[in-house]
């Protein structure tokens, strides 16, 4: 018989009592923790213990990195709670106004990362009086995510901090766990897993299967064509001897990757035309190692997508130049000859087809959901399932849209899950968006139309069943291909990730080892020193903003510029986010400050949608004093003429009077900015936001508009202005008409009567 939790706060019989869950909530209390368990095995139940714990103390705040997720768990919380009202959720979709009289009157805010970074950086709110924060899906905390951010003005700002960081698979490498533990300032990892006595109980059954196929022969060589032109590449990169590794046609693309970056530095500090064609071959070689992933494991109709928009890069004006290159190849043409031709398929289609039909005739009321890496193959499931009438399928994939592939809003993907819930659909094929937190408790079958080579998306994907109920996990692999590569590495790094786990959980009211605490909170053993930083620690000095006793200085920084906001705000200024008509940060009254990179240089030189000199004008018609920074070497690096980058630099200078201030990166434009706005402070400036951009005239709206057709960049939109008079006639002008005008061929013709005449599919 169940039993359930009794809090004050909660409704009676609606949170089933689970003794591990007690167990990993009771030690949460005591310090910051990471709690990893598998999926399905009440994850937020766990954060509802400690938030009942904690939630007297002070507000309490939620986070979920997707709005699905953080209306899963408002919902959660509000069908369980006694006062719903204490509740609130808060996504981008609310305006800031109410967000800020939401904040105000709740006792627990669930909410995306993202729009507490937008607050936080845009003073609205503050996190003084948090008595609590969790961090749903944990493992993203790394890098610049906004957890991080969060967690460093927590712990900053909160009388009495307490994190609870929860994620079914934080890694396989204990880099990386470390990283998520210094970032979130967590003190103490709990784990369990299916096998342990106290979690078995609650485990249901859960079949793994796997299905080898053989890939027909006339798609392999088509693969292994293409495989010679990457070859091709790769063996021209190795000639230019400029990479510090040499690669071939099996490199991970971790690797190429990694290679890639290396190019990318060496470019900034030593730049020379070897380097800069090694980069430009890096990009067909990505280019051509995908169309190979897509021959092996995908099929003939995800690879004949892809080659139709290398075509579409290749023809646009702005697109990638290494699409052009490629798609002139002769090598490359007899491929895409070969493929049209083709006349076998991929057997991984059928093998869905047969693996649904099976399921649904065995168990006609079956959810199940098919993951693959690619929205085209998304697309082409679910073509190839539509004639069949006991299979109910949909697509569900991210918002993001691209040519001819539409994405799904938050609304939109919240309406098909609960379709599917409801049995209106049975099929769901979705992408990397269904991995992660969704809660679909009925799912019987997960099927995998690919491995992945990552220990998190799996885990996150076998974990969508056997939550509620037994269920199967099915994984296609093509015989031969990366596919079955991709299986082992998975496997290991999934064996590898509960190892490291288990070795930096150590036993139950254990703080983390000393080498995985954060860096701040390393304390030496010394008897003598007890509370004495570790020696190891680097010790910084202060800057200028931060030594003792001194005011800090006050900035606004545009809401664009928000990772510099955040290095300028661990420097100590009391940094304020907001929309800026002119300049990248006003630092007072008289001094604002734009903010440009060799290539943002360069490139808004020659963009009319950027125009450096409107910018400049405007900065120097607005501020007293205005100020460019120019940061990095790569200034010639480009196409453009030197002599035409120096001639803008002049021009700036002189004809504008703006001082131009060179630095080295990021960190030294920070830096220089922070001295700025200390300067102006003590010369008792404050920041002052006025001005407006000056308003595009007539004739550059209207060649802004033309140009933003696909294909057609400024130098055709004039030609076709100036031809046909105005844009009401360009639009009702015939293909031939067009082609009658300089530089306008008969694609070019075409893109412009497909967006004038073609029917909207909204």
């Amino acid at each position: 018989m169940s039993s359930y939790l009794e809090h004050p706060h909660l409704l009676p019989q609606t949170v089933e009592k689970r003794l591990f869950q007690l167990d990993l909530a009771a030690t949460a209390l005591t310090a910051s923790s990471l709690i990893v368990v598998p999926t399905g095995l009440g994850k937020t139940v766990i954060a509802l213990m400690v938030l009942l714990a904690r939630m007297d103390k002070g507000r309490v705040l939620f986070l979920a990195p997707t709005k699905p997720l953080v209306e899963q768990h408002a919902v959660f919380l509000q069908r369980v709670l006694k006062d719903r009202d204490i509740v609130t959720m808060m996504t981008g979709e609310n305006s800031p106004e109410n967000r800020i009289e939401s904040w105000g009157k709740s006792r627990i805010v669930v909410s995306t990362p993202q729009v507490i970074e937008n607050d936080l950086l845009s003073r609205r709110i503050d996190l003084k009086d948090v008595s609590l924060v969790i961090f749903d899906e944990a493992h993203r905390a790394v890098g610049g995510y906004a957890y991080v951010y969060i967690a460093d003005r927590y712990h900053r700002e909160a009388k009495s901090p307490l994190v609870l960081g929860i994620t079914a698979s934080p890694g396989s490498q204990s880099e990386k766990i470390a990283e998520i533990c210094t970032n979130l300032s967590i003190e103490k990892i709990q784990t369990r897993t299916e096998d342990d006595p106290d979690v078995a109980p609650f485990v249901h059954e859960r079949e793994i299967e796997w299905v080898k196929l053989t890939v027909p022969k006339e798609l392999l060589l088509i693969r292994s064509a293409i495989e010679e032109l990457l070859k091709s590449r790769i063996d021209d990169l190795n000639l230019l001897g400029v990479s510090p590794v040499r690669i071939d046609a099996k490199s991970s693309k971790r690797e190429l990757l990694g290679l890639q970056a290396t190019l990318m530095s060496s470019a900034k500090t030593l730049a020379n035309k070897s380097t800069f064609a090694a980069i430009s071959l890096m990009a067909e070689i990505f280019k051509l190692h995908h169309a190979v992933e897509l021959a092996e494991t995908q099929g003939p109709d995800a690879l004949a997508r892809y080659f139709q928009r290398l075509e579409g890069e290749a023809l646009s004006r702005s697109g990638s130049k290494a699409s052009r290159r490629i798609m002139q190849d002769p090598g490359f043409l007899q491929v895409v000859d070969a493929l049209h031709n083709l006349e076998v398929e991929h057997p991984k289609p059928a093998a869905v087809k047969k693996i649904l039909h099976e399921q649904i005739a065995a168990k006609p009321e079956s959810r199940i959901m098919v993951f693959t890496n690619y929205r085209d193959t998304a697309t082409s499931l679910l073509s190839f399932l539509k004639d069949e009438p006991a299979i109910r399928a949909v697509r569900f994939v991210g918002q993001s849209s691209r040519d001819n592939d539409q994405g799904l809003s938050q609304k939109k993907q919240a309406e098909i899950l609960q379709k599917f819930r409801a049995g209106d659909y049975n099929v769901l094929i979705a992408t990397s968006v269904g991995e992660e937190g969704i809660d679909i408790p009925a799912t019987d079958l997960v099927l995998f139309y690919e491995p992945v080579p990552s220990e998190i998306r799996s885990i996150q994907r076998k974990g969508r069943t056997g939550r509620a109920r037994a269920g199967r996990v099915v994984v296609l692999m093509a015989k031969g291909t990366r596919d079955e590569a991709y299986h082992w590495i998975s496997e290991r790094k999934e064996k590898n990730m509960n190892r490291q786990i288990r070795d930096m959980s150590g036993q139950p009211g254990e703080s983390l080892p000393k080498e995985f605490l954060p860096r701040q909170l390393q304390i030496t053993e010394d008897p003598a020193h007890p509370a004495k930083m570790d020696e190891r620690e680097v010790q910084k000095e202060p800057t200028e903003a931060e030594e003792p006793g001194k005011i800090s200085a006050k900035i606004f920084v545009d809401s664009r510029e928000r990772e510099m906001a955040k290095l300028l705000e661990s420097l100590g200024l009391l940094v304020t986010v907001k929309n800026l008509e002119v300049g990248d940060y006003v630092v007072s009254d008289r001094v604002a400050i734009e903010r440009k990179t060799a290539h943002d240089f360069v490139s808004s030189i020659i963009d009319p949608k950027r125009n450096l000199f409107r910018q400049i004008a405007d900065l120097a018609r607005t501020y007293e004093r205005p100020v460019l920074i120019l940061e990095g070497r790569d200034l010639y690096t480009t196409q453009m003429n030197a002599g035409s980058i120096r001639g803008a630099m002049i021009s700036v200078a002189v004809d504008y009077g703006v001082p131009i201030i060179p630095t080295e990166d990021r960190n030294e434009t920070v830096a220089v900015i922070a001295q700025l706005a200390q300067r102006e402070m003590r010369e008792g400036r404050s920041p002052k936001v006025h001005g407006h951009k000056t308003a595009r005239t007539l004739k550059e709206q209207q060649e802004y508009l033309i140009s933003a057709i696909s294909s057609v960049g400024p130098t055709v939109a004039k030609n076709l202005l100036k031809h046909f008079g105005s844009v009401e006639k360009i639009m009702t002008a015939s293909s031939e008409q067009l082609q009658e005008v300089e530089l306008v061929g008969p694609k070019i013709a075409q893109r412009i009567r497909e967006l004038v005449g073609g029917d909207y599919k909204g």
